[in-house]
């Protein structure tokens, strides 16, 4: 007899139904696992053994042979343990088969037992629910997979739990989800002083999910500019939240089974690999700017970054998407994040103080901003020099809005946009309109166009940067509740993205 249970195999985001079959026969005494297993999967073998013998359980002195189908599938990782165990379990008789293969199993045993934590809950429970089968997996995880509204999720701290659950003598209750988390946190906007230009161009980026640098002086503000932004931006919605945690629960990020509600913010350091930034490794596992799906990537120091890794960035800004390609594995991540960026002018980071600056003013400043491609720094919808603060304004008292205040006028606008695209799916906020969407939204008036144009004769604007100059005047226009783009939204939009100041 053959029994058989279920669970699954990670490609991407996607978890993909992986059939556990087990059969004992005669023959000389052997424990096998066939079908693409890696070293994980292979040395589960020794943890179900070790398992089933602290459970007084042993092995009959025969063949005994793991098959996990599909057979070309890769399987990987240590949460192939319980169903390989479950399916073993039936196989001996000790649980009935037709309530294991009903079942969806994933979990990780320790050698007494003990069933561990795993990744990967989450789309698994979706997974089990399009199969219409339960969810069997560990107590730790079982507040993760609940989530899913379709799925029977039951969590099990240990093997003998499992046992006597299957066997009838103590089932196990249904898995809750875990707690919705919806604190912000980061600093509040009333802490910085003066940067009202900086503050503007926040709210503007926040608003339309636009890509936002800054550059300045050190110690002029733009990273304590940066932490604020997760207190103005919206809480993720439903579907966001779902669609953001599937990739957190890949990277195990989920703190107790709970969702969180607000959007991720990422700041990994200039010294991050291409790999960690898109993604990538021997199981092509997603990176920082997957992880910063529907939130914030900052960069700080963006000169200080590869140059490798900063043009990595270029497609994924444009498609929302990442393909992480390798020999064994092509799997697409989603990306739609928002690109928040702070550099100094030069090397030294006094370009624009004769008094601190070095020598070599001002070829310093080309030099080090020369290392941001002008491809890359197309896609920045806005650049905003942060001057430095005084220190005389430093003891004033904070007298500028509160992120509470800015987040309001966010969320209004950011409500617009979702009425505006409720019927236009890929398109959410104004940075993902393009073409003939574009110009149905975001076409300016009479006066609003002449200015563009002169200005794009002027500067010899690209097609990408005219194109993100009326984003941002769509987005400002939503900010000041207006159904038209009209000049100064415009002027405002140009005044951001250009060297000098456009007068409204």
């Amino acid at each position: 007899m053959v029994a058989r249970t279920y669970t699954v195999a990670f490609e991407g985001v996607r978890a993909r139904p992986v059939e556990v079959q087990c059969a004992i026969s005669a023959g000389l005494p052997a424990f096998s696992i066939v079908g693409l297993p890696d070293k994980a999967v292979s040395e589960a073998r020794d943890r179900v053994r070790s398992a089933l013998i602290a459970m007084s359980v042993a092995l009959p002195s025969k063949r005994i042979t793991i098959n996990l189908s599909p057979a070309d599938l890769p399987k990987e990782g240590s949460h192939l343990d319980l169903p390989i165990a479950l399916a073993l379990l039936s196989a001996l008789e000790i649980i009935p088969n037709e309530a294991v293969e009903r079942t969806m199993a994933l979990g990780e045993l320790s050698l007494d037992g003990a069933i561990r934590p795993v990744i990967g809950a989450l789309p698994a429970a979706l997974t089990a629910a399009e199969e219409d089968r339960q969810l069997l997996c560990p107590h730790a995880s079982g507040a993760e997979a609940a989530w899913v509204g379709d799925a029977h999720v039951l969590g099990a701290r240990t093997l003998s739990d499992v046992v006597r659950h299957f066997t009838g003598q103590a089932p196990i209750e249904a898995a809750r989800p875990g707690e919705v988390a919806t604190d912000p946190g980061g600093r509040d906007l009333v802490e910085v002083k003066g940067q009202e230009r900086a503050k503007r161009a926040m709210e503007i980026a926040a608003a339309g999910r636009h890509h936002l640098v800054y550059v300045g002086t050190p110690g002029s503000g733009k990273s304590m500019l940066a932490s604020c932004l997760p207190g103005i931006l919206p809480p993720l919605t439903a579907a966001e939240a779902l669609e953001t945690s599937m990739i957190h629960s890949l990277y195990g990020l989920i703190d107790q089974g709970g969702i969180n509600r607000t959007r991720p913010f990422r700041e990994p350091h200039h010294t991050a690999s291409p790999a960690a930034i898109i993604g990538g490794g021997r199981t092509a596992r997603p990176g920082e700017i997957s992880l910063a799906h529907n939130g914030v990537l900052f960069l700080d120091e963006l000169p200080e970054f590869s140059r490798k890794v900063l043009d990595t960035l270029r497609q994924p800004l444009e498609t929302g998407e990442v393909m992480v390609a390798r020999a064994n594995a092509h799997v697409t991540y989603p990306c739609r994040f928002m690109l928040v960026a702070a550099a100094n002018p030069c090397r030294c980071g006094y370009l624009s103080d004769a008094s601190r600056a070095c020598a070599r003013v001002p070829d310093c400043g080309e030099e080090y901003l020369g290392r941001i491609s002008g491809p890359l720094m197309d896609r920045l919808d806005l650049r905003v020099e942060v001057p430095p603060v005084d220190y005389m304004d430093l003891d004033l008292p904070a007298s500028g809005e509160s992120s509470a205040t800015v987040a309001a006028r966010v969320a209004d606008a950011r409500a617009l946009q979702a009425a505006r695209f409720e019927d236009a799916p890929g398109l959410f906020q104004n940075a993902d309109a393009s073409g003939r969407a574009l110009e149905d939204i975001a076409t300016p008036d009479d006066e609003g166009r002449r200015l563009l144009h002169k200005m794009a004769d002027r500067t010899g604007l690209s097609a990408r940067g005219y194109h993100r100059i009326l984003r941002v005047a769509r987005t400002i226009a939503d900010l000041d509740a207006s159904g038209e783009v009209r000049r100064p939204h415009v002027a405002e939009a140009l005044s951001f993205r250009l060297a000098h100041t456009v007068s409204p």
